[in-house]
This record gives C-alpha cells, sequence and structure tokens, in this order.
C-alpha cells in the first residue's frame, strides 16, 4: 500500500504532467466549480463578455489580501468596460467566503463584487496550468501561482500572465491591458511601449499607405528613420 508521502508524490507528479498549455487564441476550457457566490459553469458564465480569470496560492495570506482588495477597488472601472472577473484558488468555498471578511477589513471596503472559486482538487488550476512547483501548503501539495487570464467575447484567451508568489500584481496594468485589448480587437492600430487611455497609437505593418487616409480620419504621421523604411506610423486614439 503506498504510503502517504508517495501518494503526495504521485499527484504532483502528476498534476505536472498533465498541466495544459493555454496558449493565446485558444477557448478556454469550460469547468463547473463551487464559488464564494454559489456554484459556477464558466463558459455560461462568460455570457459573451470580456472576463479576468486570476488566481492566487492561498486565502488568508498576506499579499492576497492586498491583491482582491485591490480587485475590488477596480470593481467599477473593470465593469464600465463590460469586464467580469473571478478569482480562484485551492481553498473551499467556505474558507473564500470567511476569508472575504478580512478582505474587505484590511482594504477599508464594504462590499465585496466578485465571487472566488474554489479548487480544492485542483482540477481547474491543473486545466489552466496554473500550478506553481515551488509553492506547497502544509500537505506538501503545489499551490496556484498569481496566474492572469483575459478571456473575449468569444471565450478566446486574449492574455496570459503568470507571477511568483512573492510578487503581487500591479492591477492598473491589466486594466491598461485591457483597454489595450478592447481597442485593437475592432481598430487596425496596436499600442506602443507605456500607452494609456487616449494616447497616440501605432498604425499596423498591414495597412497600406494608401488606405491610412479613409481608415485614420485623425490623420496619420510617418516617423522618417535611417532605413528609410516605412513603418513607423503614429495616429490619435480611433474612437
Amino acid at each position: 500500500i503506498p504510503s502517504k508521502t508517495t501518494k503526495l508524490i504521485l499527484l504532483d507528479s502528476l498534476l505536472q504532467e498533465n498541466r495544459m498549455v493555454l496558449k493565446l487564441g485558444d477557448i478556454v476550457p469550460n469547468f463547473v466549480a463551487d464559488t464564494s457566490d454559489g456554484k459556477m459553469d464558466f463558459h455560461s458564465w462568460l455570457e459573451g463578455s470580456w472576463a479576468i480569470l486570476f488566481s492566487h496560492p492561498a486565502d488568508y495570506t498576506p499579499v492576497c489580501t492586498t491583491e482582491l482588495g485591490r480587485v475590488q477597488s477596480l470593481h467599477q472601472e473593470f465593469s464600465k468596460r463590460g469586464v467580469k472577473l473571478t478569482a480562484l484558488s485551492c481553498d473551499t468555498a467556505e474558507s473564500h467566503k470567511g476569508w472575504i471578511k478580512d478582505i474587505l477589513a484590511y482594504n477599508n471596503l464594504t462590499q465585496f463584487s466578485y465571487p472566488i472559486i474554489a479548487d480544492p482538487n485542483r482540477e481547474i488550476a491543473t486545466l489552466y496550468g496554473m500550478m506553481d512547483p515551488d509553492e506547497k501548503d502544509s500537505a506538501g501539495l503545489p499551490l496556484t501561482c498569481r496566474a492572469v487570464f483575459i478571456v473575449g467575447p468569444d471565450k478566446r484567451l486574449k492574455l496570459s500572465i503568470l507571477y511568483p508568489a512573492t510578487t503581487g500584481r500591479n492591477f492598473d496594468e491589466i486594466l491598461r491591458v485591457v483597454d489595450s485589448l478592447q481597442l485593437t480587437a475592432t481598430r487596425k492600430v496596436a499600442t506602443p511601449v507605456d500607452w494609456k487611455q487616449g494616447g497616440s497609437c501605432m498604425v499596423v505593418p498591414g495597412v497600406k499607405q494608401e488606405d491610412v487616409g479613409k481608415l485614420f480620419p485623425k490623420g496619420v504621421t510617418v516617423h522618417q528613420v535611417p532605413s528609410g523604411k516605412v513603418y513607423l506610423r503614429t495616429t490619435p486614439q480611433p474612437e
């Protein structure tokens, strides 16, 4: 009969071997799970909306408490952009419900407006490749890293970022990325380094020079460079 330690090692190995590599453009896997707000069927919950699924290592931990509080403080900003939010860890729904009280108290908040998914069996975390091999719980099982998945209305993955447990995320940057993703999904532009809402954009290389006038009525600036190539073209942010 395998010992408890052997079982833990086998489960850890299985989780790592079966970890799915979710690529940009993939339809994100569906799942059904308990949350702090009740049962969730992920694809049904999306309802054709933009959404962010983000994981944290564990409830009742310091960095995670600051992160989920910050997301709540930005909830209205995400809501304005039509973005749904949900968090996830390997804790139970009951654990989430108790921890939310601490999140509210520490961050001086009065309400908590998004669900936290319970994944105690690590099925969703494994499906999405969220496991952090360097972080273990008291039983020796791997915990989730600080993953961020932005999903479009077509249920396809638009962005993913993985942070280690020791580094809290900057959700103002996540909000900025949402602005860029939503803009570039419908306009033939790309956003340059450090771009923010309202800033100038780059015309994508696939747009022919003879077409820029009708596509960008606000005008396009062609930037001269030593190579003589016409590829650095900026335009005010399209409406």
